[in-house]
């Protein structure tokens, strides 16, 4: 293939995933209730209060993507060095990648671009560890909320209650285990004929030390803490009447459910509205205000974070080497 038919096969793939991600912001943002009645629902507050709000919320959706450039840059050190502003190119043109394809499977294949070919399988798996992280505390709040949750809220004996918080409990600490032991996925590959092949690009998960994995676990529950503070503050301002406790607890839960469901990131906010709308009627009669703020938090995570992205998206090279 000559340079000049690289550059515009290039230039074809940046504006189709552009257009692929346009379109579906488009057409699923103009579509979407929720929002319409979020913006009914701030006329319900002073101006200055719902100025303030949101602008906390978009900050801390800034601090939650500027910790995944730290993690991924720390995650990458393993496979290549690279630079910051390499770092935040990545992640931003993952999260593009990311809102059209079905459980962000994307995202790998947008971060990694920016590595050199050679290290971009190994690449996957250091940034598989970063995600596997982020996995395990969903996993062990939200087996534990879905516990407190069945003990609360259903008409359950005794026995059932305890075989819950019991089920809970060997979960998240199987998740746990996992996490610290990952060189284990590294074994058990070679154990596989049918991917012997593969099992070099694996072998990165034996270099991860304890120390690492808890500093790459610190760092993910950072993010974990701020996207959850994204809905307490929103809450505390539209439905401050809310048990502070039990809405902690079901945002946990929302996190669970929302993870285990495959789903494409731009459909993401139908599951959650409607995991919420459910769950939070057990402690309030607000249905819509919960369905509103998950599709404001849906739109400031995930839609506003895509369309910075596509921006990366037009300086990445798809074909050769990638130089940027």
């Amino acid at each position: 293939m000559t340079k000049q038919q690289k550059k515009y096969l290039n230039l074809g793939i940046k504006l189709t995933i552009v257009g692929l991600a346009t379109w579906f912001i488009v057409s699923k943002v103009n579509n979407q209730q929720n929002l319409r009645e979020f913006n009914a629902l701030l006329q319900n507050i002073g101006p200055w209060t719902v100025r303030a709000t949101l602008v906390v919320v978009v900050l801390m959706m800034l601090l939650n993507w500027a910790i995944e450039v730290v993690k991924w840059k720390y995650l990458s050190r393993r496979v290549e060095v690279i630079s910051w502003w390499k770092a935040i190119k990545s992640v931003f043109c993952g999260l593009t990648w990311a809102i059209f394809t079905p459980n962000r499977i994307g995202e790998y294949g947008g971060r990694i671009l920016l590595l050199k070919p050679r290290n971009r399988a190994r690449g996957a798996i250091a940034m598989g560890v970063g995600l596997f992280a982020q996995l395990v505390l969903t996993s062990v709040f939200g087996s534990l909320s879905i516990a407190w949750f069945v003990a609360t809220y259903l008409p359950t004996p005794d026995s059932v209650k305890f075989g819950v918080w019991l089920l809970a409990i060997i979960y998240a600490v199987a998740f746990v285990v996992l996490y610290f032991n990952v060189h284990w996925v590294d074994y058990l590959v070679g154990k596989f004929i049918f991917l012997r092949k593969i099992k070099p690009f694996f072998s990165i998960l034996e270099d991860f030390t304890t120390r690492e994995l808890l500093r790459v676990l610190l760092l993910s529950l950072a993010r974990f803490a701020i996207f959850t503070s994204q809905y307490v503050v929103l809450m505390l301002v539209f439905l401050p009447e809310l048990p502070f406790v039990s809405m902690v607890l079901m945002i946990f839960i929302l996190f669970f459910v929302q993870s285990a469901v495959p789903s494409l990131d731009i459909f993401d906010f139908s599951v959650r509205s409607f995991v919420a709308s459910n769950l939070y009627s057990y402690i309030t009669t607000q249905e819509i205000a919960v369905m509103a703020i998950v599709s404001c938090i849906w739109f400031v995570n995930l839609i506003l974070p895509a369309i910075m992205g596509s921006v990366f998206v037009l300086n990445v090279n798809y074909v050769g080497d990638n130089k940027s």
